[in-house]
């Protein structure tokens, strides 16, 4: 690239940035997640939008994959593996209604779009995984943090990420055009990884920690960042996916050190991550969106009501009025960063037609806007409708 290129490669970036943090700032008025604004400015500057920029997509492509891994390994750090292993036992039931109620819809939209197996299975994971970052700050938004329907929904969501270690690595195989064998064998592999990480994680969680460790910020940095690169990088080499790996990582990672890793790892993910989003929507050509837009819309009609029914199952196992049922299962109906890297999995490998990538954005943004207004709607329409007073505010989060 000459001088001229880079220069132009410079002022692409720092549009698509500034452009972003413009994005975000609208979001936060508006009490949204930025990532239906992201996928619209992708949508916007890609393949038959206004502009295209050309100039970056080294760049993106890199930044994207790395955005990924970050995602990936803040939410493995959320979890301790004690809280793993407990809420997989305490959710288990709720975990396979929300696969079974949820991943179908999927399946079936696929099938009848003709996009076989590799799309079925592809497409299952774009409607059946929460956006658990969407999830998380709409109920600490709303002051639910302590309410009694919550565990439930967080356990849904753990289970939910869980679940998604052992997928990935079963849809890389199929996107890879492996054989049956293979793709167990690559099952296998995961599951086993899983496992070990777990055991690891529960008897020298400490130690691991330990390596990572450091008073300096900028050596503390550099050795997270650096670890989940390398354990992304060589979990893709033997195709158990680059996600899974970083993951996993996080997982390993406990106590204080996960607790400084998430607070500095933290704008690096959000900038990647939105260049990620940035990079999905660029990819898709708005002209594509019209003939699958009833697609779309009929998932998320169906979706939401999956997603509510599993909520509201889940919470009344959990003890909930129905009230709170209510409440656990329209938080549920958010998707946003999972479904897209799902996605960009499936279009990126050239498994999927090009359809795929404009239903699954479209898909994404209405549930990424519908989610957060059904969880802030809910409870006041059930109450107008049952003749109840508003909840006073000191009895939020009840």
């Amino acid at each position: 690239m000459g001088e001229s290129g880079t220069a132009l490669a410079l002022i692409q970036l720092g549009a698509v940035l500034f452009g972003l943090g413009v994005l975000g700032r609208i979001a936060a008025k508006i009490g949204m997640s930025p990532i239906p604004l992201y996928l619209i400015g992708g949508l916007v500057f890609g393949t038959g939008g206004l502009i295209e920029l050309r100039h970056a997509d080294d760049f993106l492509h890199l930044a994207s994959e790395i955005g990924v891994v970050l995602l990936l390994l803040l939410l493995g750090l959320e979890y301790s593996a004690a809280e793993l292993v407990t809420g997989m036992r305490r959710s288990w039931p709720a975990g396979l209604l929300d696969i079974v109620l949820n991943a179908t819809p999927g399946v079936l939209v696929a099938v009848a779009l003709g996009w076989g197996t590799t799309g079925a299975i592809a497409m299952a994971g774009v409607t059946y995984i929460s956006s658990s970052g969407i999830v998380a700050k709409v109920l600490n938004d709303l002051g639910r943090l302590g309410n009694r329907e919550t565990p439930a929904i967080l356990s849904i969501l753990v289970f939910e990420d869980l679940a998604m270690a052992g997928y990935l690595p079963v849809l890389t195989a199929v996107l890879a055009g492996v054989g049956l064998v293979a793709g167990l064998q690559t099952l296998a592999i995961a599951l086993g990884a899983v496992t070990a990480v777990l055991v690891v994680a529960l008897r020298f969680g400490r130690q691991v920690s330990a390596v990572l460790a450091s008073k300096d910020r900028e050596v503390f940095l550099l050795k997270v960042l650096g670890a989940a690169l390398l354990v992304a990088g060589v979990a893709s080499a033997v195709q158990v996916s680059a996600a899974v790996g970083a993951f996993l990582l996080g997982i390993a990672v406990s106590d204080a050190t996960a607790r400084d890793a998430t607070k500095i790892l933290e704008p690096l993910r959000d900038l990647f991550a939105a260049l990620f989003f940035v990079l999905f929507g660029l990819s898709t050509d708005p002209a594509s969106i019209p003939p699958v837009l009833l697609w779309a819309v009929l998932l998320a009609v169906v979706t939401t009501a999956t997603k509510v029914a599993t909520g509201w199952w889940a919470a009344k196992r959990g003890g909930a009025t129905p009230l709170g049922r209510v409440r656990a299962g329209t938080a549920l109906v958010a998707h946003g960063e999972f479904s897209i890297v799902i996605a960009g999995l499936a279009v990126g490998a050239g498994a999927v037609p090009d359809e795929f990538a404009a239903l699954a954005t479209t898909y994404v943004l209405l549930m990424a806007m519908l989610g957060p207004i059904a969880a802030r709607v809910a409870e006041p329409v059930v109450r107008i409708v049952k003749g109840q007073p508003p909840v006073p505010k000191s009895e939020v989060g009840e």
